[in-house]
């Protein structure tokens, strides 16, 4: 276990909500979404507000407005915490435990279930008819097309698509071009992209530290909280108080977080495909400090403007 003694900077993360298929997508006139998530604290909930940003990131976007309106996110929580990075999105607490949500499973059951169709953006290697319900990687590192307007920069408040580390997969995918194809013959489809840059799920982060132009390079930026230091505030002082109140008790040993070693943290990726067998089987590990005993909850996510 860490101890965690620094100010939280602020806390912010998004989703967003619409019908399957990105049938309401179609037809929206906004570049800027806006979502209210409620969090829940140590009994308390908090309203948050945030703009998203089609310009910037129209595939994430996208792909976080299906999964939130299909009630992926609802209850999840943070699962790895250290007052500069929230991480979210993948997990759910049960019985005192962080559990991994298997995504891949999850979303397909979500789209029987709801009669929906999930918009996709990657597919195999040259066949468009298996998609792999991933989202491509908007961001510097990927090259992006066109040039991106950066409405977003990686800075405090920024919310931020994560993609999980494949280790020594090599496997590249089909990705679909935000240019329509201007830049490729008007072929919209690119047929040698990286997995590895293109396999983000669910998974987010806020950002609540200083501006790092090297981290936009290699994460989507996607939102921003629309009034950090106001709505943030009630929350951010409530994580501070809570942890203050521990110490100030005199625990030397107190750690608001709890670390949880996740061994193989792509196993579930693409479910059974046996093209993805070796990074299931694969050695990544990732250790998380999570707030494990008073745990941070995202409860739901709406949308407010489309």
């Amino acid at each position: 276990m860490k101890r965690i003694l620094r100010r939280v900077a602020g806390i912010s993360t998004a989703a967003v909500i619409a019908v399957g298929g990105g049938a309401l997508l179609a037809g929206c006139s906004s570049n800027n979404p806006e979502v209210t998530i409620t969090y829940e604290f140590n009994g308390q909930t908090y309203e948050v507000e945030y703009k998203l940003s089609r310009l910037d990131a129209p595939q994430t976007v996208t792909h976080f407005i299906e999964l939130a309106d299909a009630g992926f996110y609802n209850d999840t929580c943070v699962h790895d915490y250290d007052g500069v990075f929230f991480q979210m999105g993948g997990y759910r607490i049960a019985e005192g435990e962080l559990n991994a949500i298997d995504y891949f499973t999850e979303v397909k059951e979500l789209e029987s279930k709801k009669e929906i169709t999930f918009t996709q953006s990657v597919w195999k290697r040259g066949n468009t008819d298996s998609p792999l319900y991933t989202v491509y990687g908007e961001f510097d590192k990927n090259g992006n097309y066109p040039a991106k307007s950066r409405e977003f920069a990686h800075s405090k408040g920024a919310l931020v698509m994560t993609y999980t580390d494949k280790g020594n997969f090599k496997q590249t995918v089909t990705t679909l071009r935000n240019d329509g194809g201007k830049g490729n013959n008007n072929d919209k489809y690119d047929n040698d992209k990286d997995y590895m840059y293109n396999s983000a799920t669910s998974l987010f982060y806020t950002y609540t530290g200083e501006t790092s132009s090297s981290r936009a390079q290699d994460h989507c930026v996607f939102g921003m909280a629309i009034d950090y230091e106001g709505q943030f505030q009630a929350l951010v002082d409530a994580i501070n108080e809570y942890v203050s109140d521990h110490t100030d008790e005199g625990d030397s040993d107190y750690s608001f977080t709890t670390e949880r070693n996740i061994q193989r943290i792509n196993e579930n990726e693409q479910g059974d495909d046996p093209d993805f067998e070796e990074l299931r089987r694969g050695d990544v590990e990732a250790t998380y400090n999570v707030p494990l005993e008073t745990p941070i909850y995202i409860r739901s996510v709406k949308v407010t403007k489309y």
